[in-house]
């Protein structure tokens, strides 16, 4: 079996739309996302404080994982996006980019997130602790 390809971890605050995009839907978040709506994806990306990215370290160095997140850097941190294109998951991707969001926030900083029903899974075997008081006002639209 040949070794996983290296990824490269970094902060990239002016990240492409359709990168973002390609990435949501490669990991199946797209469907609860809109991405057919750029301007709308574009102002997520834009006003977002925290844009992590996993890339492949490679010539082409191909976006293979995301986490955007809103912060204040100070007490709390909601990671709104943690996406990993199905051709990278199983790889670690997810969990290296909780823990780049994690050390980009520091210590003092609690980091919060609404889990998809199928994504449960993966932050329990990570160790991340369920709360069982979270309240939610959905969109509208």
């Amino acid at each position: 079996m040949p070794p996983s390809p290296a990824v490269v971890y970094g902060c990239e605050p002016r990240l492409d739309v359709d990168e973002f995009c390609r990435v949501l839907l490669e990991s199946g978040l797209g469907a609860t996302r809109p991405t057919g709506d750029r301007p709308r994806m574009q102002q997520m990306l834009d006003q977002a404080d925290l844009v992590v990215t996993a890339r492949l370290d490679r010539v082409d160095r191909r976006l293979v994982g995301v986490a955007r997140s809103i912060t204040d850097f100070s007490w709390c941190c909601y990671l709104s996006e943690l996406a990993v294109s199905s051709s990278a998951q199983g790889l670690g991707v997810g969990k290296g980019l909780l823990d780049e969001t994690r050390r980009l926030i520091g210590p003092r900083v609690s980091l919060v997130l609404a889990s998809m029903p199928e994504s449960v899974g993966f932050y329990e075997r990570i160790g991340m602790p369920r709360q069982a008081d979270t309240f939610w006002f959905k969109r509208t639209e």
